[in-house]
């Protein structure tokens, strides 16, 4: 190796340094992207992503659009979504106990018999339970639901001491977001002109 190839080997990785060093200095000058919570709060959640959540019907908002077909359930490919029946009698062909049924790890106690959604007759979900513990957001029960029920959160600031903490009932949820929402005022009628 001569001594121009050394100096011009020096040279190119002298540069490469100062290059990476101005990306560098670039990154230091620009403002802080990462917020400090509590400190500081996010200001636009308009595209945040959150967990799955579902809709009411736009003349009960405490009933969901749900039909209970099962469709997101069987979409999901973590199994993070149950939803179950009401079914008169007999054995359903889920997890039963006394109690109720086991759905994604938790026991559901209700006072009917339930089974895994679709069951013949059954246009309403009796629970529907979500593990957001195991979802990976990936999106394909929102897009397999044929009545559009699910869409994802804005609540981003959800928090847990325990992983039973993220096992939700999402028709609960769905009954105290409609109590919490206030009522539409009427609008104003409108006068006539002549």
């Amino acid at each position: 190796m001569s001594l121009s190839d050394l100096v011009s080997e020096a040279a190119t990785g002298l540069k490469s340094l100062l290059v990476g060093l101005g990306i560098t200095g670039k990154a230091f000058t620009r403002p802080a992207v990462t917020v400090i919570y509590p400190r500081q709060e996010v200001g636009n959640l308009d595209t945040y992503r959150g967990h799955v959540e579902l809709i009411g019907r736009e003349d009960n908002p405490a009933v969901p659009r749900c039909i209970a077909c099962g469709a997101c359930s069987r979409a999901c490919p973590s199994q993070c979504l149950s939803v179950a029946c009401p079914i008169s009698g007999g054995s359903g062909g889920g997890h039963e106990t006394q109690e109720g049924v086991e759905m994604v790890g938790e026991l559901i106690a209700r006072a009917a018999v339930m089974a895994p959604a679709p069951q013949k007759g059954c246009k309403l979900p009796g629970a529907f339970t979500y593990d957001y513990s195991l979802c990976s957001l990936c999106g394909q029960c929102v897009k397999a639901c044929p009545v559009d029920s699910l869409r994802f959160s804005n609540h981003a600031y959800f928090v847990g001491a325990s992983r039973a903490d993220f096992r939700l009932d999402l028709l609960a949820r769905l009954t105290r977001q409609a109590v919490n929402v206030p009522a539409a005022s009427p609008a104003a009628p409108l006068e006539e002109h002549a």
